[in-house]
């Protein structure tokens, strides 16, 4: 089952780490992508919104799921069927010819990728078996998420720059055409394990918590919230969540032991994954749409402004995990979020003042976050027994989907409720010019005052969003550090704990 030549195994490493790459392009590809489509598609800033929100909504719903259903009907066929899945939702998102249609593509994106992201991970461990090359094997597969988000806004820009928007989807066609032949090629085995159980239920009830937080966090965010809605929501919400952790605890084999999390390094690592994620997803979301559509910046320019931070956690992403067992998880997690948090700092002070301090400021923040993500992952791995890896490893998933979740809901709804909130329009200015910089834009038809007064009111959104990334990265050092306060330099950051 698990015996492969050398030249196949590597193979079978490049051929997965296609797939996660598709993934983790999808979630930053549409950033740079999102003015253009907006206009073109003429949506609203709630749609908006929901095109980017409606990949990480639902893929966080199925990640906890997805990879019992792989033990039970093979991974090598869940990750073909992945493919499959991606490639047509692909199709549909480049050819949707409204929002609503964009929005239900994504989300079909988002089954293909649940559905292939444990997949790849299991099939990385089932055939490298020994420990030196797994390891290395592993340590690949994570950093393609950083290499995914520094990726995704300059490929988006690229292709915008030559094509329309539709090509930032049709791209990964061709992408998932050679996987498929490489996995036929390759011939892995697919080991199906019938006596695993696939709780669907767990995963549905995981998606109305999650939706019901969304729309209640989308509708705050309106100009004037409706209470009603933000009400329903949000009881929605906890009757999801509510009958997701009953349901847990009575199951034999549940998705979710909650036990886990007793373990403070298991804790710090999920934290970890999710805050350095909200952070990379919200940074480059509000800097993307601030310079193109304020400074004038093309999306490729936008792109590779925001791809310094992914130039920033490379070195320290790929050094964190070799020096772990020297400085600890305190130094790697707590240190970098910590050092993330001065780095948003220093880009606020550079908006405002120059644009070589800004550059310097992401940088800096990519640097914080390399050294967190370096070893979120063997935090949540390393400190659950055996038994459960699988499920750590589902978690580990979730975290970062989650976090570019709230990222982009809970930032993009300030970014609009702010600028709603402090735009100044000139008599006689169109009203749709105070629902959002795009529709002031549009409205303005040239109208220099009216474009003046939305770039002012979008740069206060966008200072106050920073500095909520900057608070969010503080606090999650602050918390971080508490539970790693006994992991210091020489002490033992995997334990295996029982607990």
């Amino acid at each position: 089952m698990s015996t492969m030549t050398k030249r196949r195994r590597w193979s079978l490493l490049v051929t997965v780490g296609a797939g996660l790459l598709l993934i983790t392009l999808d979630n930053s590809i549409l950033y740079t992508a999102l003015p253009t489509l907006t206009e073109d598609l003429e949506a609203s800033s709630t749609q908006s919104l929901w095109i980017i929100n409606a990949y990480p909504l639902v893929m966080a719903g199925l990640l906890l799921g997805s990879g019992t259903l792989g033990d039970r009907i093979g991974h090598t066929r869940m990750f073909v069927v992945g493919l499959v899945i991606f490639g047509l939702a692909s199709l549909l998102a480049a050819l949707a010819p409204s929002p609503e249609v964009l929005i239900g593509a994504r989300a079909v994106l988002a089954v293909g990728a649940a559905a292939m992201m444990p997949a790849t991970l299991a099939l990385i461990r089932t055939y490298f078996t020994v420990e030196r090359e797994r390891n290395l094997a592993i340590a690949i597969w994570g950093s393609l998420s950083v290499v995914g988000a520094a990726l995704g806004p300059i490929l988006g820009g690229t292709l915008l720059e030559n094509f329309w928007w539709g090509s930032v989807f049709l791209v990964n066609v061709p992408v998932v055409a050679l996987a498929l032949v490489a996995t036929w090629l390759i011939r892995p085995a697919n080991d199906p394990d019938p006596s695993k159980r696939w709780d669907a239920v767990s995963s549905i009830l995981v998606m109305i918590g999650l939706v019901g937080t969304v729309v209640a966090i989308k509708e705050i965010g309106h100009a004037p919230p409706s209470v009603a809605t933000i009400v329903v929501a949000l009881l929605v919400a906890a009757i999801g969540f509510w009958l997701f952790v009953r349901r847990q605890r009575r199951l034999e084999n549940p998705l979710l032991e909650f036990s886990i999390f007793l373990n403070p390094a298991f804790s710090a690592g999920v934290l970890a994954a999710a805050f350095a994620m909200f952070a990379i997803g919200g940074i480059q979301l509000v800097t993307t749409q601030r310079f193109q559509q304020v400074v004038g910046f093309s999306p490729l320019e936008a792109g590779l402004l925001v791809a310094v931070i992914a130039v920033g956690s490379l070195p320290t992403a790929l050094l964190g995990g070799a020096f772990l067992h020297r400085v600890g998880l305190l130094a790697l997690i707590t240190g970098g979020l910590a050092v993330a948090t001065g780095g948003v700092v220093v880009t606020v002070v550079g908006f405002q003042s120059s644009f070589g301090v800004l550059v310097l400021g992401l940088l800096v923040t990519g640097a914080g976050l390399g050294a967190a993500l370096s070893v979120a992952s063997t935090a949540i791995i390393g400190n659950v027994p055996v038994r459960r890896a699988g499920m750590a490893a589902s978690l580990e998933e979730v975290s970062y989907e989650f976090g570019s979740l709230i990222a982009v809901s809970v930032l993009g709804s300030l970014l609009t409720a702010i600028y709603t909130a402090s735009v100044v329009l000139p008599n006689g200015a169109p009203a749709a010019a105070g629902d959002g910089i795009a529709e002031a834009l549009e409205a303005a038809q040239g109208d220099a005052a009216i474009i003046q007064a939305a770039s002012t009111a979008f740069d206060s959104a966008y200072l106050v969003v920073m500095l909520v990334v900057a608070g969010v990265l503080a606090a999650a050092a602050v918390i971080t550090g508490v539970l790693l306060r006994r992991y210091l330099p020489g002490t033992q950051s995997q334990l295996h704990s029982e607990h």
